[in-house]
């Protein structure tokens, strides 16, 4: 086979996790800052993880250590009512690794809400290597989160692809040299994409035909 190792964005690309990032969001700075935020602008918020996020826009500074407190619980008790795992994207995960596939997640969230999900989603024994974002120094789009999974899984640059939802996915995918699949496969993913992947997806059925 071409492609050895995979490695997946998590919000919007494993998981439809991001109207649970929304709900958590808007409920912190609705509180603590007294503003109701829409998704699009808690979007523009995205690269850092969520306490870094938090620590660069939340006006209320001298609640910032309360306000991470609570957007985790937030996110832990909604996450059955948000989430919800789709049995098509369980089948090609598991499908790929029983194939031999070695499997990674590159993601800009925390460790904490990353482990929360991949405990009630039940993926922890999966992969083979996660990187969140608190695990590098410099986010999304840049590529650092990427080559350490490489480093650690051993495999040449050309053997890998790099799966995601958003322009920082497709750009640091692009930035480590390796090859890209722009995905839009939940409901409420865009598709337009101002970074150029080698191939785009807008079905889980789709991406088996990349990888044959």
């Amino acid at each position: 086979m071409m492609y050895k190792g995979i490695i997946f964005d998590f919000d919007g690309t494993i998981a439809d996790t991001l109207p649970l990032c929304f709900y958590s969001f808007k409920e912190i700075f609705k509180r603590y800052d007294q503003i109701d935020l829409s998704s699009e602008e808690i979007v523009q918020m995205f690269g850092p993880s969520e306490i870094g996020i938090i620590q660069q826009n939340l006006k209320a500074t001298n609640q910032i250590e309360r306000a991470i407190e609570e957007y985790y619980f937030h996110y832990d008790q909604a996450h059955d009512e948000y989430v919800s795992f789709d049995i098509n994207m369980m089948q090609l995960v598991d499908g790929l690794r029983k194939e031999g596939y070695k499997l990674g997640i590159f993601t800009g969230k925390g460790r904490r809400s990353f482990d929360i999900s991949m405990r009630k989603l039940q993926l922890e024994h999966l992969f083979d290597a996660t990187i969140t974002g608190d695990d590098v120094l410099k986010p999304k789009p840049d590529p650092e989160g990427i080559y350490k999974i490489l480093d650690n899984m051993g495999l040449e640059k050309s053997q890998f692809l790099f799966v995601g939802d958003s322009n920082a996915d497709i750009e640091a995918g692009n930035r480590a040299g390796i090859d890209t699949v722009a995905v839009s496969w939940f409901p409420g993913s865009h598709s337009n994409f101002a970074q150029i992947p080698k191939y785009y997806c807008d079905q889980i059925d789709q991406f088996r035909k990349i990888i044959k």
